[in-house]
């Protein structure tokens, strides 16, 4: 894979639960919408990204507000990647791999 460009951008629930339906016609809440400019190899891209959200999901997870942006910044890159998340199937296997990418993030940033 080669890195173009990645473009993250930082919002509210309610401006990405606007994004959701407007572009994806999903009606609920995310924490991240992925939206790839190029195929894979080549990795561009913006990762819309809920404050909110993962700010929910760290307290509903016992972790940390940064591992848990981390996990959602690398599951965007993942989809940037080619990997899906629809199947239980292919959702576990996103969930290895975040976690194995996760053990590259220092804990607790240090």
């Amino acid at each position: 894979m080669s890195l173009g460009f990645l473009n993250v951008v930082f919002c509210s629930d309610a401006y990405l639960h606007q994004m959701n339906v407007e572009y994806l016609q999903h009606d609920e809440l995310t924490d991240i919408i992925t939206f790839p400019y190029q195929d894979p190899p080549l990795i561009e891209g913006d990762l819309f990204i809920s404050v909110d959200r993962v700010r929910e999901n760290a307290q509903q997870f016992a972790a940390s507000f940064e591992e848990e942006l981390h996990r959602v910044i690398i599951h965007g890159v993942f989809h940037l990647c080619g990997f899906g998340d629809k199947s239980p199937e292919e959702a576990s296997r996103m969930r290895v791999m975040e976690d194995q990418a996760l053990k590259g993030f220092p804990k607790n940033g240090v």
